[in-house]
């Protein structure tokens, strides 16, 4: 078990970690990222692998939206909300489509 902290690494020998929470210290409603980097016994460090978790509300359903993490210009895309869901045991029924264009940077 280990109490993650933003930006600050959890070490372990073992290939699996329990994610602790506890009713005084849950993670929000939403998405949150965790990192992996190993390192093998001669010292070398592998490049970074990342996943998405999402914490779902139990009321109101959960988007989850895929795409292609790149596209070639000029060529269509498809957007899915395939894995979208209610853990509160509900259906989802409706899917509300928004291009909100170029992120600022």
């Amino acid at each position: 078990m280990a109490t993650f902290v933003i930006n600050q690494e959890v070490k372990t020998d073992t290939p699996t970690v329990e994610v602790t929470v506890t009713t005084d210290t849950p993670l929000p409603l939403g998405r949150h990222t965790f990192r992996l980097v190993v390192v093998d016994d001669s010292g070398n460090t592998s490049i970074p692998d990342e996943v998405v978790v999402i914490v779902a509300d139990t009321g109101n359903p959960t988007a989850v939206l895929t795409a292609p993490r790149s596209v070639s210009f000029g060529s269509s895309f498809t957007l899915s909300g395939e894995k979208s869901f209610d853990a509160g045991g509900g259906r989802v029924t409706t899917y509300l489509w928004t291009y909100l264009g170029q992120p600022l940077t």
